[in-house]
């Protein structure tokens, strides 16, 4: 079948005359390509009108899809907005959080200094006390003076035996190490327990331990610390050693 462009037919200049007229075979053949050229032509309208449909319904899509494209930008960028907002809520609270916790860390280091300060305070002043207490009693004769010659001490009389919790400060110690072999030796001692090193600072330190019978301290330290020491001062619940050769023992000797 011809398309619409090609022409089946001769154009009516172009049919050869014949007696009274023109040939009747030319023009029936010419009125025949005209009428299937409409048959064709009425068959092809409802396919051109779908094809319009067609047209018109994916144009609407377009247009839909065109509007969600738009609502979609929207909605982004929207929601990049928030989330600037948040960021910047954010740093904010960040921020605030770390003035904070300068602040708390300030305040706790101001508190440990008042209260390393105060119990230093009152450690010195109860050494001062426990001195004072053991010069009036050696002085009364109920506490014989060490023997120097003997590391600190003599023969322990049984006033000299320690029960219960002790606290023992010794010093000055060069590095942790030495720390770590006087607590060794203070663990050696059979009846000594909850053996704990509750304060090192400036090169002293303070070990409390728990004597679940009598015992000569002085002495048991003695055997088990690799540390040479004087006795500076005793209490029934105290003993204050300063290590030979410390900085401390040069002091007062000078």
């Amino acid at each position: 079948m011809s398309s619409e462009g090609d022409r089946s037919f001769p154009a009516m200049g172009g049919f050869k005359r014949a007696f009274l007229g023109y040939r009747r075979s030319e023009v029936d053949a010419a009125i025949a390509a005209r009428d299937t050229h409409i048959i064709w032509l009425e068959q092809e309208l409802p396919r051109i009108g779908e094809l319009e449909r067609e047209t018109e319904t994916l144009s609407e899509m377009v247009i839909e899809r065109e509007r969600e494209i738009r609502d979609l930008h929207r909605q982004l960028r929207e929601a990049s907005e928030r989330a600037d907002r948040s960021i910047a809520s954010l740093d904010a609270v960040t921020a605030r959080l770390e003035e904070i916790q300068a602040q708390a860390r300030g305040q706790a280091t101001r508190i440990r200094m008042k209260a390393l300060r105060e119990a230093v305070e009152v450690s010195r002043r109860v050494q001062d006390l426990a001195g004072r207490a053991g010069a009036d009693g050696a002085a009364a004769g109920d506490r014989p003076e060490p023997d120097a010659s003997s590391n600190g001490h003599g023969e322990i009389p049984a006033e000299d035996l320690f029960e219960g919790l002790v606290k023992v400060e010794v010093g000055p110690l060069g590095d942790f190490s030495q720390l770590v072999g006087f607590e060794d030796a203070a663990g050696q001692i059979a009846a000594a327990s909850e053996i704990t090193v509750e304060r090192f600072s400036e090169g002293r330190a303070t070990i409390s331990m728990r004597l679940g019978e009598p015992v000569a301290l002085l002495r048991e330290l003695e055997s088990h610390s690799p540390l040479g020491f004087h006795l500076r001062e005793t209490a029934p619940d105290r003993v204050v050693l300063d290590v030979d050769g410390g900085a401390g023992a040069a002091s007062r000797a000078a």
